[in-house]
């Protein structure tokens, strides 16, 4: 996957909204398992994007995306989706493109 839009406000692997994870974890009810919580915390998060430069877009990054939750992008344990969305919610981060399986 080319693609991964990640919007936590404190991950080791996010840098300008771009996850750098060469393989991503997404559970059961679309959490994602990978977030590593930075050591300086947020500050450290825009510290390390201001670091990163204007010219840095994370286009080189290509990761794979294990997923077990139940979504119709989801292909034997791996995710299908040209690019997803990762936010943060109240209880933990999910991937926000999952999408209900017709049944």
């Amino acid at each position: 996957m080319k693609e991964i839009i990640c919007e936590t406000s404190n991950c080791e692997h996010n840098v300008k909204c771009r996850c750098l994870a060469g393989i991503i974890s997404v559970g059961d009810k679309a959490a994602c398992l990978s977030r590593i919580k930075r050591e300086g915390g947020a500050l450290a998060q825009s510290f390390a994007d201001v670091e990163a430069g204007e010219e840095f877009n994370g286009a080189d990054t290509d990761s794979i995306v294990q997923c077990s939750a139940k979504c119709a992008l989801n292909r034997n344990g791996v995710c299908s989706a040209e690019k997803i969305t990762v936010k943060d919610g109240v209880f933990s981060t999910k991937c926000r493109s999952r999408i209900s399986p017709q049944e």
